[in-house]
């Protein structure tokens, strides 16, 4: 007797995301089957969410939408999506970016071919209007690869830091509820802490072509850019203690905010200020480090940000992404975007 439950469960975690969410739900329906359900969880949103997914539901009236008393956090979300869905297979996608066509038949291909606990798939990165192809394949390999328990820190050293992408992400639904996830709210990547805690997931599978557009600049967090990849991340990964130092330091060093590089970067990007100083660095930093702390964030936002252009453009021009997240910053002036027109940098 064949099993009654679907084999994918889709699964979406939104908050206030009424201007791309119905493109991201036409680009899943599409390709549904009946074997694929689609689960949206709604945080609450205080815009027109609920509106927009409604009238998606009238074109496909499986769509299961559960809308939130209260915002309960992006961990939070997702928890609940995978207990609300019903498949063997949950797909954690985002609700702002697009599956590329034919996305569904080759996970599904994927779950299929040797029942992995995990599927990791692979992404390109785009800009806001998904115009622009900024970065593709995202993690860079070409082939799809895959893994066993014996092979974890071989596995975190090489899809981690992609893994801060939640959408690429289709993990087995007893898998994930056998886990731990309680101690994860409050990272901001719940799926890191599922997949990485002990014990180590049986077989992954990662499928190397590309598979989701992502949608880059357009971030719930954005504007918390400096304590989450200088603190929330790093703190996550070094967390796991079954991985050996060199395997965490290749992945993300334990403080960033050490780096002058960092700093800069993220006062560039109008993230780090004197604000993030006093919260963060004012008493962990101290002598030269907290000297070069201070400096930079007390430095001109568009003086960095013309810094940051000039570094990409001359010894870091594949950094597309980082390119175009300078000159989209709050701090991007004219002479920055002369700057890199004048090195040659053409993005949109």
């Amino acid at each position: 007797m064949s099993d009654p439950r679907p084999k994918l469960s889709i699964c979406i975690a939104t908050y206030k995301r009424a201007a791309f969410v119905a493109e991201t739900l036409a680009s899943i329906i599409d390709q549904l089957t009946p074997e694929v359900e689609l689960i949206v969880v709604d945080g609450a949103s205080p815009d027109d969410t609920s509106e927009v997914v409604a009238g998606v539901a009238v074109r496909w009236p499986a769509l299961r939408y559960y809308r939130e008393k209260e915002n309960s956090g992006v961990d939070g979300d997702y928890d609940k999506a995978v207990g609300y869905a019903e498949g063997e297979y949950c797909w954690l996608m985002t609700d702002d970016d697009v599956l590329a066509p034919g996305a569904i038949r080759q996970v599904l291909g994927a779950i299929e071919g040797g029942r992995p606990d995990l599927v990791v798939v692979n992404a390109e990165v785009r800009n806001v209007d998904l115009t622009v192809k900024l970065e593709s394949p995202r993690l860079g390999i070409h082939a799809d690869l895959a893994f066993d328990e014996s092979q974890r820190e071989e596995f975190f050293i090489r899809a981690a830091t992609y893994l801060a992408f939640i959408g690429g992400v289709v993990i087995r639904r007893d898998v994930w509820l056998a886990r731990d996830r309680a101690s994860y709210y409050g990272t901001l990547f719940i799926h890191v802490g599922v997949i990485f805690q002990s014990p180590a997931i049986g077989k992954v599978r990662i499928i190397a072509q590309p598979l989701i557009m992502i949608r880059n600049g357009n971030a719930m967090w954005t504007s918390r850019g400096f304590e989450i990849w200088t603190f929330k991340w790093p703190a996550l990964l070094w967390s796991f203690g079954e991985f050996s130092e060199a395997a965490k330091r290749a992945v993300c060093v334990r403080e960033p905010w050490r780096g002058f590089r960092h700093l800069v970067f993220h006062r560039a990007l109008g993230s780090y200020s004197m604000a993030e100083f006093r919260k963060y660095l004012a008493d962990a930093a101290h002598g030269r480090a907290r000297a070069i702390a201070w400096l930079t964030a007390r430095c001109p936002g568009t003086l960095a940000n013309l810094a940051a252009v000039i570094y990409f453009g001359l010894f870091r021009r594949g950094s597309r992404v980082a390119l175009y997240d300078v000159l989209r910053s709050r701090h991007a002036s004219a002479t920055s975007r002369l700057t890199a027109r004048v090195l040659g940098i053409y993005l949109r």
